[in-house]
């Protein structure tokens, strides 16, 4: 059974389980898909989602730890990018990242879920023209939804947000909603925040 999560909502994903594996789905719907194309002379609404790999003291210290569209795989392959979605037309999942948690180097704690929007200040997007933005966790043994955290706040103005996070807590892992939007134009922007 799904657990809905609302903002600053945190929950186990391991405590008393076997799991290791997860896929991470994140979604994002255009308002008026084509009302925006044709303000912006035809150019797609295009969210990517990247995560970024954090020590303990909440840093990046490898750019393999940023993986994104340009950089599917972690060195370690324990995050793996399914690719990139141009538009976040249709139903469900836009970009999955699958997560073997058991993989994951002893020196990372944190894994960071964030989506930004490609080349938002040319083309005069934010997060105010989408709807339907959510992250959502799944046992892919059995595609069991675990979690779903819906991003239900008016993020008008702006061009990034920051889903939500997993993290290390003692010998388990946890998740924790976030839904925090930044003005970052991108993801060079993102990561600079944890360099």
């Amino acid at each position: 059974m799904s657990i809905n999560l609302q903002k600053g909502q945190r929950i186990d994903l391991t405590k008393g389980t076997s799991i290791s594996k997860l896929m991470v789905g994140l979604g994002w719907d255009p308002i008026k898909p084509g009302l925006l194309r044709g303000l912006f002379n035809n150019v797609n609404f295009d969210c990517d989602a990247s995560v970024l790999m954090l020590d303990a003291n909440n840093r990046i210290t490898r750019k393999e730890h940023i993986i994104y569209f340009g950089n599917l795989k972690s060195p370690c392959q324990s995050v793996v990018h399914t690719g990139d979605n141009l538009t976040g037309e249709g139903d469900g999942d836009d970009e999955q990242i699958l997560v073997d948690l058991s993989r994951v180097p002893s020196d990372v704690h944190k894994l960071v879920f964030v989506v930004n929007i490609y080349d938002c200040a040319n083309r005069k997007q934010d997060f105010g023209m989408v709807n339907n933005a959510f992250i959502r966790i799944v046992n892919p043994q059995g595609n069991q939804e675990m979690l779903k955290y819906n991003l239900t706040e008016n993020y008008a103005g702006k061009t990034a947000l920051m889903v939500g996070e997993i993290y290390r807590y003692n010998a388990d892992w946890k998740f924790a909603a976030i839904g925090e939007g930044t003005n970052d134009l991108g993801l060079k922007d993102i990561v600079m925040r944890y360099q």
